[in-house]
């Protein structure tokens, strides 16, 4: 097809008009045309012959010359049509050259069998309308200037047959000459609308395949955050047959991947959903409301639904979109963000509390010096007590309030829980042997993950404190265990012990949550904040065996 009209070097020249090297689409329609001209010049070619036999028929012999060049255009177009081979290396910018030697296959060899086919003619046929085959074949694959310059070749072609004709047969000039100033006239013409009508094709072709090259851009787009939305989208028609879904509307509604191809009125369990949608539909308007699924084992989800109606438009169907949150993550959500102011007060209190603190500590330490040996002693040593227990919740707080993102670094965690390990038995005095309360069992040396070695000896210390006041007496009633899991690390706490009752377990991770009378509530919630500024996740679950409460923390590794 047309191209631009760039220049480009050739043999220390400038050709104009040579076009760019076309795109994968381009070059797929220039085949598509060629092959298409192709066609209709063996048809052509078949089209003379077919004349020449008619002609025959009719007791009007042609003259051996008009058939031999009859049947050689013939075996020419058809050898080019039907055998690729002949047609290797014809691009674009091959026809571009008048010098090229396709273009002198493909368009040349017309112009010159056409006309020699006027000029030796003795019949009074005028073969001069078989050169709009070559001109429009020029004007839609070559450029402007050579389509305008076949058709000069192919109107001086004709003007030299008429004078041929003149100075062999003594033909009229007049005739011939106005017959082939007006059909080189058309061909021009032909040449010049054929032109402008391949270009601007070519033009709607190219805005149309940006165009859909930008849709299937946004396509993807809209797909890409449809799927990574945490709110689950459900698309649903009138009859209540799913149209489309996204991850997480599958996992809300606990259903595979190639299951929502059916009616959602088909299974009990989503009859809320179905009852939503009907009364919807018939009032016509968007709804909010909360639905309950029953789920397997007797457990139901409490699902937040709003239902979007798109907009109807002659001859498109109306669908229902179904936005859907599990109402646990809503106050999960509504809880972190409560908590997340909590702690930036908390830590401007913190910090307030902190110097007077000091302040109270010294004091209580020059008290301490002066009543030495008398009965206020014991008040000292209770406030000094106290001042540490505050000392430590001040600690706390600033540790997890916001502020600048620890730096993440690659460590050897089988050695950092290893030593933490040995250190914590050190200092709580648990014997060491078959039967001792503790044990640690690591997988294989060398573990690396990603996380700070502070940050996770804290986690890791807390956590085993956390099991020294839970776990029952006995042997091995307190476990530490590192070991591969998928692509990253599982480092589980263990501790023997009944199970945590449902109403404590759903507030575990809280701040200022704790079952004993002078806990701060901080630790648990101290890992989760850390783990959470590192990329890990930590989770409390009930062992395998039932035996046991574990927390298991799953550490990033430098190769996940």
């Amino acid at each position: 097809m047309p191209s631009g009209l760039d220049p480009v070097s050739v043999r220390g020249s400038w050709f104009v008009e040579a076009p760019p090297a076309e795109p994968a689409e381009g070059s797929a329609a220039f085949d598509r045309l060629y092959r298409a001209f192709l066609a209709a010049r063996a048809a052509l070619g078949l089209a003379l012959i077919a004349a020449q036999l008619l002609a025959v028929v009719l007791a009007t012999p042609p003259a051996p010359s008009t058939l031999a060049l009859s049947a050689s255009y013939a075996l020419v177009a058809i050898s080019l049509w039907m055998l690729p081979q002949l047609r290797r290396g014809v691009t674009a910018r091959s026809l571009a050259r008048i010098s090229s030697p396709q273009w002198w296959a493909a368009i040349g060899v017309d112009l010159v069998l056409f006309g020699a086919l006027h000029a030796l003619d003795t019949s009074g046929v005028n073969y001069g309308a078989l050169f709009v085959m070559p001109v429009l074949m020029a004007a839609v694959l070559s450029p402007r200037m050579l389509a305008l310059a076949t058709a000069a070749i192919a109107t001086l072609a004709l003007l030299a047959a008429a004078a041929w004709s003149l100075l062999l047969l003594g033909a009229d000039m007049s005739v011939k000459t106005s017959q082939a100033g007006l059909v080189g006239a058309g061909l021009f013409a032909v040449s010049l609308l054929a032109a402008e009508l391949s270009a601007r094709l070519a033009r709607e072709e190219k805005a149309a395949r940006g165009s859909l090259a930008l849709a299937r851009q946004q396509e993807q787009l809209n797909r890409l955050v449809i799927d990574e939305m945490h709110e689950g989208v459900l698309v649903v028609d009138r009859r209540g047959r799913a149209r489309a879904s996204n991850p997480a509307a599958r996992s809300l509604l606990g259903v595979t991947e190639g299951e929502l191809s059916w009616q959602l009125r088909g299974r009990a369990d989503w009859q809320p959903l179905a009852l939503a949608l009907e009364e919807a539909y018939v009032s016509g308007r968007s709804a909010e409301q909360d639905v309950t699924l029953p789920q397997q084992g007797g457990v139901s989800r409490s699902l937040r639904l709003r239902l979007r109606f798109t907009r109807q438009r002659e001859g498109s169907e109306e669908l229902c979109v179904l936005f859907l949150e599990d109402n646990r993550e809503l106050l999960a959500r509504s809880r972190q963000e409560k908590l997340a102011a909590m702690g930036r007060v908390s830590a401007g209190i913190a910090h307030e509390i902190r110097n007077p603190l000091a302040a109270i500590a010294q004091a209580n330490a020059l008290i301490a010096e002066d009543v030495a040996g008398m009965r206020a002693e014991q008040l000292t040593q209770m406030v000094a007590s106290n001042v540490q227990r505050l000392k430590r919740l001040v600690d706390d707080v600033t540790e997890v309030a916001p502020g600048v993102q620890p730096e993440t670094l690659a460590l050897d965690a089988s050695e950092l829980v290893h030593e933490t390990c040995v250190d914590w038995v050190l200092v709580n005095g648990l014997e060491a042997g078959p039967q001792s309360r503790f044990r640690l069992q690591v997988a294989e040396p060398e573990l690396a993950a990603l996380f700070d070695a502070e940050h996770l000896r804290r986690i890791l210390v807390n956590l085993l404190d956390n099991a020294l006041r839970h776990a029952e007496e006995g042997a091995d009633t307190i476990g530490v265990r590192l070991a591969r899991s998928g692509d990253g690390l599982e480092l589980v706490v263990r501790s023997a012990g009944p199970p945590v009752p449902p109403e404590i377990e759903r507030h575990l991770f809280e701040p200022f949550f704790s079952t004993r009378s002078r806990g701060t509530g901080l630790g648990l919630y101290i890992c989760r904040e850390l783990c959470e500024r590192h990329g890990a996740r930590i989770d409390f679950r009930r062992a395998s065996d039932a035996a046991a409460n574990e927390f298991c923390v799953r550490l990033r590794t430098p190769s996940a």
